[in-house]
């Protein structure tokens, strides 16, 4: 039987599409015999400088040409070379057993350099290497896509403004309104507020709502117990004060959830992690063991909260300014969000001047001006003692890749701190925040004016 290295070589030689889509993904320390190492870099050499196949006889010369060489390992390399022939193999198979062979010959170079790492042979590196050499031979894969071609594609770039995106949809209007529908995959959207005014708070309610949707729903908690967040979750679900739940008999519990469990098909997972001490490489980790032991795939992954989170390239306690340790933290974030093809929702706190401030504003995120570059969406949640005494909470856009952030500047949404709830206000509570853009069309003219003589918001509280 053939050696899986032979058919390789082989279609390398004869199958110029098949040698175009895997020559960048295969590396001449994957061929264990020296002489088909040889093979491999010569096919490689002459598909780059002459951009096509190379013949056998040409081969054969490249081969004598070879000053690495001594005259028996030349005759054995002709010998090899001579015995490649055409031969058709069903195209999607061969390109599956040679992306496995790639990834099993990373891993296997992979585990024997982090053994020498490990015996102290490798002067070069410590064993600090070593999970991150690993984490590159498991992600070992084939992606032929090298970029879109703007006159070629024309048609799949037409179909795609025509296709319907995947979104995850909000339960409150005017977060539907700012969003065009809902959050798309492969973003980050951030919630920018004190302490106290209700990040966690729409992070749960929101997660209630996505899994009401039937949707699968990851929540990491890096500041509150699984419980605790369980606990609001509860709240919002089973429509029960928070205060009065401990106070439920169990059989009225379990009717409840039981009762839910009938209104969906999705999942909720929550999974606590101590401050500080996950990063995106802890949770992809994560990803794939819900994965292969609960069969369960995340639509969407809540963050409780971006500023405890730690770093994959810095070191915890390492000497760097928050601006690029903040800064990584988004950058990873959005990241996963991209590799995972989902929202990751999150939020962070305010700076000291925002929590005094009478508005607030992208400078007044905490630490870094980083964080806002990253997002795709960034809100700041805002309070007031009358809004409070209206059962209201503001919400004002910091920055919007996904709508004009001019429409709709300012809303407000009803807050129910008891059931853990955010719910839609009546329009009028919409037209008393000047610059919402509610009525954006007759606001053209007067929304500043209208805006002073509403609201002085000098009782802001964060």
């Amino acid at each position: 039987m053939e050696r899986i290295e032979t058919t390789i070589l082989r279609n390398l030689v004869f199958n110029e599409d098949f040698s175009r889509k895997v020559i960048p993904f295969i590396e001449p320390d994957y061929f264990e015999e020296r002489k088909e190492k040889v093979i491999f870099e010569e096919v490689t050499k002459f598909i780059v400088k002459y951009g096509s196949a190379i013949t056998v006889e040409a081969l054969n010369i490249e081969i004598e040409n070879r000053t690495d060489l001594n005259e028996s390992e030349i005759k054995e390399t002709r010998d090899i070379s001579n015995t490649l022939h055409d031969s058709a193999v069903e195209p999607q198979w061969l390109l599956d057993t040679t992306e496995k062979w790639c990834r099993d010959r990373a891993i296997y170079l992979a585990l024997m350099e982090s053994i020498h790492i490990a015996d102290g042979e490798d002067e070069k590196k410590n064993r600090d290497a070593i999970p991150s050499i690993l984490s590159d031979a498991l992600a070992v894969s084939f992606d032929s896509h090298i970029g879109h071609d703007y006159l070629q594609d024309y048609e799949e770039r037409y179909e795609s403004y025509h296709r319907k995106e995947d979104k995850i949809p909000f339960d409150l209007e005017y977060f539907d309104k700012i969003t065009k529908g809902g959050l798309p995959n492969k973003t980050l959207n951030i919630a920018l507020a004190g302490t106290g005014v209700g990040k966690s708070l729409f992070m749960c309610h929101m997660a209630s709502s996505v899994l009401l949707q039937g949707k699968n729903v990851l929540y990491i908690t890096l500041e509150m117990a699984e419980e605790k967040i369980a606990e609001r979750i509860d709240a919002n679900l089973l429509n029960v004060n928070i205060q009065n739940i401990t106070e439920l008999p169990k059989p009225m519990f379990e009717n409840k959830v039981s009762s839910l469990t009938k209104k969906t098909q999705g999942s909720l997972i929550i999974k606590e992690y101590p401050t500080a001490s996950a990063h995106s490489g802890h949770f992809k980790s994560l990803l794939q063991e819900l994965a292969l032991k609960k069969s369960f795939r995340p639509d969407i992954i809540f963050i409780d909260y971006l500023n405890i989170c730690a770093s994959s390239r810095y070191r915890q306690n390492a000497s760097v300014n928050s601006y690029s340790f903040i800064k990584a933290i988004a950058e990873e974030l959005r990241g996963l969000a991209v590799e995972a093809n989902l929202p990751i929702v999150s939020a962070t706190q305010t700076t000291r001047s925002g929590f005094a401030s009478s508005d607030v504003d992208l400078t007044d995120t905490s630490e870094s001006f980083g964080l806002p570059a990253t997002a795709d969406l960034m809100f700041a949640l805002i309070s007031t003692e009358e809004l409070e005494g209206l059962g209201q909470i503001m919400v004002k856009q910091l920055k919007n890749r996904y709508n004009d952030p001019t429409i709709f500047k300012r809303f407000v949404v009803g807050i129910d701190r008891a059931k853990m709830r955010l719910y839609d206000v009546e329009q009028k509570a919409q037209e008393d925040i000047g610059d919402s853009g509610a009525k954006e069309e007759e606001y053209e003219n007067d929304t500043a004016e209208k805006f002073k003589s509403k609201k002085s918001f000098g009782d802001f509280k964060f």
